[in-house]
Formats: C-alpha cells, sequence, structure tokens
C-alpha cells in the first residue's frame, strides 16, 4: 500500500508510458490495487446499469447512481450544488482526497461524473484507465460489501459552466456566429440518419441526423479491446482525419452526454484541446423547434 503522501507521484511512476497529458488524469488498475486502503483515495463506481454495482465492485468503491446523484432528478440538467456537496460529503471525501472514477460500458458515465467534477472544481480527480473491463480481464476480485467511510463536510467550488455547451452555444457554430468544430460522437447510423437511436433506447428525439456542419467521430474509435484509451498520436490522428486539430474550440455531443463527456475527456484531458460537452445533445437539439438538421437517410418518425 502507498503511503498518502505518495499518492500522485505513484501515479506518475506507473503512468509513465502513457503521454504526458494523460498522467494527470488517469491512474492504472495496478494503481488502484495499489491504493484500495489509502485514506487519501477514494473509488467511485459509476455505471451505465446501476445494477452492476452490486454483482461486484472494485473493493471499498462507493457506487454513484448518474440518472439520480450526478443528474437533477426533476429538471433535466445536471446535479446541483448542493446535491453534488451531499453526495461527497457522504461519501466521506473532502477537497483534497483524489477521486478516482470507474465504470461499465469503457467508462461511459465515468467520464460523466469526471466532468461533473470538473465543472465543481474538484482538485483531485481521475479515471481508471479501462474501468470494469479491464479489471475483469486481469481476474481482479470483485467485493459485495457496501462499504462505509467516515462522512466529511464538502464544499463544491462555483461551477465552470466553461466546461458545458448549451443549445445556443451550438446554433452559433452552426449559424457561423461563433468559431467551432461539432463532434458527433454516435454510431455512423445515428450520424446518417438510420436510426434515431441505439437499439432498445427509450429517449427518443422526433427528428433523426446530425447537427449541420458536425464531423462524425464515434467515441468506440478511441479506445482498445481491453477499454484503455489509445494512445495520443493516434488520438490525434483520429481527430485530425475529420478536421479537429485543436485550433478551433470544438463542442462534443451525443444523445443525452453521457458519450460525448467520453470524447470531451479524450479531447480536453489526453489531447488539451479547448472543448466544451453539449449534455443536452440530440433528444435536446433533434427536438428543438425552428433548428436546422442533416438528415442523409431522410428517415421520418412515424410516432411507431
Amino acid at each position: 500500500m502507498s503511503a498518502p503522501g505518495s499518492v500522485l507521484g505513484t501515479a506518475i511512476l506507473l503512468l509513465a508510458a502513457l503521454p504526458a497529458a494523460a498522467q494527470e488524469v488517469l491512474v492504472t488498475t495496478e494503481w488502484v490495487s495499489n491504493n484500495l486502503n489509502n485514506p487519501k483515495v477514494r473509488v467511485l463506481e459509476v455505471s451505465v446499469d446501476p445494477g452492476v454495482y452490486e454483482k461486484g465492485h472494485v473493493e471499498g468503491a462507493v457506487g454513484v447512481k448518474w440518472h439520480s446523484e450526478l443528474a437533477d432528478p426533476v429538471s433535466r440538467d445536471i446535479v446541483s450544488a448542493a446535491s453534488f456537496e451531499k453526495l461527497l460529503s457522504r461519501a466521506g471525501i473532502s477537497g483534497d482526497t483524489t477521486v478516482v472514477l470507474y465504470g461499465d460500458n469503457n467508462n461511459w458515465f465515468a467520464a460523466w461524473g469526471y466532468w461533473i467534477f470538473e465543472i465543481y472544481g474538484h482538485k483531485a480527480v481521475r479515471i481508471m484507465d479501462g474501468g470494469r473491463k479491464k479489471w475483469e480481464i486481469e481476474k481482479r476480485p470483485w467485493d459485495t460489501t457496501v462499504p462505509s467511510h467516515p462522512a466529511t463536510t464538502y464544499r463544491a467550488a462555483p461551477p465552470n459552466l466553461a466546461l458545458r455547451a448549451r443549445l445556443p452555444d451550438v446554433l452559433s457554430v452552426v449559424e457561423k456566429r461563433s468559431p467551432g468544430a461539432l463532434v458527433d460522437v454516435r454510431s455512423p447510423d445515428e450520424f446518417a440518419g438510420k436510426v434515431f437511436a441505439p437499439p432498445g433506447i427509450q429517449e427518443l428525439a422526433i427528428r433523426a441526423g446530425h447537427v449541420p456542419g458536425a464531423r462524425s467521430v464515434p467515441w468506440s474509435k478511441t479506445v482498445n479491446e481491453d477499454g484503455t484509451f489509445k494512445s495520443r498520436e493516434d488520438l490525434r490522428k483520429l481527430y485530425a482525419e475529420v478536421g479537429v486539430d485543436g485550433k478551433t474550440p470544438v463542442i462534443t455531443y451525443c444523445r443525452i452526454g453521457e458519450r460525448s463527456s467520453h470524447s470531451w475527456f479524450v479531447l480536453k484531458e489526453l489531447l488539451g484541446y479547448d472543448v466544451r460537452n453539449y449534455d443536452g445533445s440530440w433528444t435536446e437539439y433533434g427536438n428543438a423547434v425552428g433548428v436546422p438538421i442533416e438528415n442523409p437517410a431522410g428517415t421520418v418518425w412515424t410516432g411507431k
């Protein structure tokens, strides 16, 4: 087990092979395993399926439900500062705690959680590279015990709204009133308008297609088979191929903001680009009245 004061040093040592930009925002599964009992570290699981945590989680990890604890349960909005403070206080997190997030689906909602932590100004937040997938591949143990950590009194910083895009921001780019590149991280079929949403998804927009001028870079292209992020060189090349090179501000979007927070993390934290996440995404944009879309497939919603 690492001594509390050596948390960041150990992380950098174990991540020496990663790009410099990633060393401060990623930790390995090995690092997490070595710091399970470190009082200066708190591990949180934020998974797409809220029930997967109960089936087994990293020892000592606190389960966080993205839909009710990292989002407002009434308004369609991110969690309020007051609710965020209560959540972190219950989890035993202080301002100087190193928070490590992980989850299923290659860290979809772990990235959403990271985005929320950044908005509210937590100084030391990391993602466990590879998430649940890599932990399972390495046959590391799961625990079913719900941990209990001494409560704290957490205080969030004023929200950093520069990390978040809203519908008027997107329209400003579409109408060329503001410089920017729009990155659609959904599947090619969603982008082309062949489908309204992935199979089995209930949250729909009544129009299919994409925001005019958006570049298609599916989020899944940013990760390796084991769920870890691709190298900085590969990521930079992936986006450069569609004209996204960091010289222009970027807005990422998907359907409800979770996949786009994953790509936001890649572009901002791993590549260092100026990026905002549009969490309204296609369910807002595709349902908005009077905004333009591009729909190559010409699919029309019939209510069925």
